[in-house]
């Protein structure tokens, strides 16, 4: 019974280790993304005309 709940707890603590590791990568792909998808949006404002949108639909 021991070993029972120590290999559940061994594997509540791996998902939590890997967890954090994926929240740790996305959040520098989601500045990333979030950054070049600002600098879309500011090249679209200089370049377009004034009557079109920034996104297209």
């Amino acid at each position: 019974m021991f070993w029972k709940i120590l290999g559940v707890v061994a594997l509540i603590w791996l998902a939590f280790v890997v967890l954090g590791i994926l929240i740790k990568g996305l959040v520098w792909i989601l500045v990333v993304s979030g950054l070049a998808f600002g600098g879309y949006l500011l090249y679209r404002a200089v370049t377009k005309n004034p009557g079109q949108p920034l996104i297209p639909k």
